[in-house]
């Protein structure tokens, strides 16, 4: 059975995370770097890591990785690859990257040497003088970091927090990966009630709902991979099969969330519809300062607005107030909300149990965790 090296992205601070989850779907010889875990695997691991990673963006095939400070080096290194065991006699083979701290900063012209140097490399495998590029398409994606150069086949096609049930979105929605890796955090089982009084279009509730049931993310989407003629359609049709056979339909969970807005009400509920676990949660309109506690312990799960312009952010720091007035104390109940305002645990009026530094798209924010 062929064994592949995979590399898989994710927002930074979150690759503790998507390490463990790697692990659980049977990845091997782990390696963590700053926004990205590698690891290896058969087929099987591929379908696997596509269908049931949840806070992995991607998951890549590595194809190589060499060191590259001028255009010869790129040629150099790619003639050396085995490109045909990944990339058929008539598949496109369309490019894209980028370069960080390296000699090579043009990403136009290391996309036209990529090209060019894959077509040598694949013309001499098949005898032909020019790929024809009529077949699937095989998106390569590269990167050059201090001048190490890796070229990687793209299993996933669109990105992996595209789930399917959030065709449409409020102003300022929270990546699906990103709102999995806050609730894996939070360490949300399928007894929890989980409550999101900032729920915008539902991100986080239905992201913790398909954590309580062990739903995989990925289980109603389709991905590039599924073309590739190296990966078996068995690989793909039995981790479906994985995945439904894990999922518990019997769990005692519940997501509530508020929002301020009718139409984000309207939309959470549309998308949990989507999602199919619409069973499992509610949402109405209600202001923060209308909040009040369940009569049973909760986890409130929230990314709260912040504003990047002056006025925006005055009315983002009184709602982080009214927060404080109305969650504290919080007794045995659990708060994790995440913010880009440094001001955000004096203006909330307690210090934060825990934080940790996570990025919101190229957004710098914070997690605090109130746990104890």
């Amino acid at each position: 059975m062929n064994r592949y090296r995979f590399a898989a992205p994710c927002h930074f601070g979150l690759e503790k995370t998507l390490e463990f989850e790697i692990r659980k779907i049977g990845g091997e010889d782990i390696s963590v770097s700053d926004g990205k875990v590698g690891f290896s695997g058969t087929a099987e691991t591929c379908a696997k890591a596509n269908i049931f990673l949840s806070t992995a963006e991607r998951v890549y095939i590595v194809l190589g990785e060499f060191r590259a400070e001028n255009y010869d080096d790129i040629f150099a290194g790619i003639e050396k690859l085995p490109l045909s065991e990944f990339i058929g006699r008539n598949d496109a083979f369309p490019n894209n990257g980028h370069s960080i701290n390296s000699t090579l900063t043009s990403i136009p012209a290391v996309q036209k040497r990529v090209k060019l140097a894959m077509a040598r490399n694949l013309g001499k495998a098949y005898g032909l003088e020019r790929m024809p590029e009529t077949g699937n398409e095989c998106k390569i994606r590269f990167s050059i970091m201090k001048n190490v150069f890796s070229l990687y086949l793209d299993t996933s096609g669109e990105g992996l927090h595209k789930r399917g049930y959030r065709a449409l979105s409020n102003a300022a929605p929270i990546r699906e990966t990103l709102a999995a890796g806050m609730i894996d955090i939070a360490r949300v089982r399928e007894g929890d009630l989980v409550c999101d009084p900032f729920c915008g279009s539902g991100t986080i509730l239905i992201e913790s709902a398909f954590k309580a049931l062990n739903i995989a993310p990925g289980l109603k989407r389709r991905f590039a991979g599924e073309q590739l003629g190296f990966i078996p359609k068995s690989a793909w049709t039995n981790a479906r099969e994985e995945a439904r056979a894990l999922i518990k339909t019997d769990a005692d969970f519940r997501a509530v969330g508020f929002d301020i807005d009718p139409d984000c009400v309207k939309l959470t509920l549309e998308n949990a519809g989507k999602a199919g676990v619409s069973r499992y949660i509610s949402a109405s309109v209600r202001d923060i300062r209308e909040f009040s506690y369940p009569d049973r312990r909760v986890k409130i799960i929230t990314n709260p607005p912040y504003g990047e312009r002056l006025l925006e952010q005055e009315q983002a720091r009184e709602i982080y107030k009214i927060m404080g007035e109305k969650l504290i104390p919080l007794g045995e109940n659990q708060l994790y909300a995440i913010t880009s305002d440094d001001e955000f645990e004096n203006l909330f009026g307690k210090k934060a149990d825990k934080n940790r530094k996570l990025y919101n798209g190229m957004l710098k924010a914070r997690l605090y965790y109130y746990y104890k």
